[in-house]
């Protein structure tokens, strides 16, 4: 379809980079001229559809770096898995899915489901049969025998299973391989969260095998010696990164600035429901652990948004409250939206195809009342996302859209 969408304030990106009073033709799934109210609205045919929205800005559709669609974010996320058959679970992660979307995201990275049934999830999205974010997965992680996250698939245990592992994986289809480098929380009974799970050689081994077969290597991390083996092993991102040893927690400078050096991205995955750990363990101890993400944007370290969405209380409607965790750290709202779309976007090596607004990149939009560039939670205030040039319009907006599809301010 065709549509003209005209806003006080369009954000190009990065940097905070915007038109006052500018307008976007979209053209089926493409965005066609980009620039100046006036200029584009001439070049524009009178019958293609038009918003008009004075008050409004238009931006890149966000970019969710880590989430787990076969989970549910309730307080047994993993038992609700193992209990469910493939059918019940896929239909709960097309709904999740759909929560995404409605609040502004249109592409997200899940990384780690169970039988593929992401991939056969991402496919019908792109088939426009289910509405929803685009998807990259990563199918099963590897881990060891059981540890974190075993009940996914993915075990293997030596270089011969891992190189096995990676490429049954790829022959699915997957679009990132994960691997599992430290512990975790969600599985009991395993390896710590911060103690690892695999070798720097065996880490070497999946980033060698995936890069072989043009796939980025995206390693679960929290433990230091963990995060020390990533980085030496090549992986393109680090999930969590937390710097934890046992009992406490322990940054190594030389190491994040062999982060920064490579280029390699970290991914926070702050929850949504970041505040709770605060209100919980209390502000003064908590903002000790935040401070270690603050700590990283000021090496120079390239972080990008993710939400964790799926493990417990990490939900799949409020991307912009694990955004909000970046303001309290101090970091600027122009880099925290650049963290959720240009820089995420290079992350996933979708760079030159969406996560800034420009001709020729994929139609994905976001419209807002307000200006998030001075107010974050403008972000939830969605009159109308565009994913490839497919029109959500939220059930809240709906009233303030006339039957032709336009709109008043």
């Amino acid at each position: 379809m065709d549509l003209l969408v005209m806003a006080g304030r369009v954000l190009t990106g990065p940097g905070g980079a915007w038109i006052a009073d500018g307008a976007v033709f979209v053209r089926d799934e493409s965005i066609v001229a980009i620039g100046p109210r006036a200029e584009v609205e001439a070049a524009v045919p009178q019958d293609v559809p038009r918003m008009s929205l004075p008050d409004a800005t238009v931006l890149p559709g966000l970019i969710d770096c880590h989430v787990h669609l076969a989970f549910d974010a309730g307080t047994d996320p993993v038992g609700v898995v193992k209990e469910s058959d493939d059918v019940d679970l896929l239909l709960g992660m097309a709904k999740r899915a759909g929560q995404l979307l409605r609040n502004g995201v249109t592409t997200v990275r899940d990384l780690g489901d169970r039988g593929g049934l992401a991939l056969r999830l991402r496919d019908a999205i792109a088939a426009g049969d289910v509405p929803g974010p685009r998807i990259l997965a990563a199918g099963r992680p590897l881990t060891v025998p059981g540890g974190h996250c075993w009940f996914l698939g993915g075990e293997v245990e030596g270089e011969d299973a891992i190189r096995e592992m990676v490429r049954r994986n790829a022959d699915e289809g997957v679009d990132v391989i994960k691997v599992m480098a430290t512990g975790g929380g969600l599985t009991p009974g395993g390896h710590a969260s911060w103690q690892s799970q695999f070798t720097t050689d065996e880490l070497r081994v999946v980033v060698e095998e995936a890069h072989r077969l043009g796939l980025p290597v995206a390693a679960h991390a929290h433990g230091t010696e963990g995060i020390t083996a990533a980085v030496a092993a090549g992986v393109d991102t680090i999930e969590h990164c937390t710097w934890m040893i046992d009992g406490g927690f322990e940054s190594r400078e030389e190491v994040a600035a062999a982060i920064a050096a490579k280029g390699i991205q970290v991914c926070p995955a702050a929850s949504p429901n970041w505040r709770a750990f605060a209100e919980r363990f209390g502000y003064e101890r908590a903002d000790a652990v935040f401070a270690r993400v603050r700590w990283m944007a000021e090496q120079g370290i390239s972080l990008i948004a993710g939400t964790d969405a799926g493990v417990p209380w990490a939900v799949f409607d409020n991307f912009v409250g694990s955004l909000e965790f970046f303001l309290h750290l101090g970091l600027p709202e122009s880099r925290i939206i650049d963290m959720a779309t240009v820089e995420a976007a290079r992350a996933l090596g979708l760079d030159e195809e969406t996560g800034r607004l420009a001709a020729g990149y994929r139609a994905d939009l976001l419209v807002v009342d307000g200006n998030p560039l001075e107010d974050l939670g403008a972000l939830r205030n969605i009159r109308l996302v565009l994913a490839a040039g497919r029109p959500h319009i939220p059930e809240s907006a709906l009233t303030r859209f006339t039957v032709s599809g336009s709109a008043d301010a």
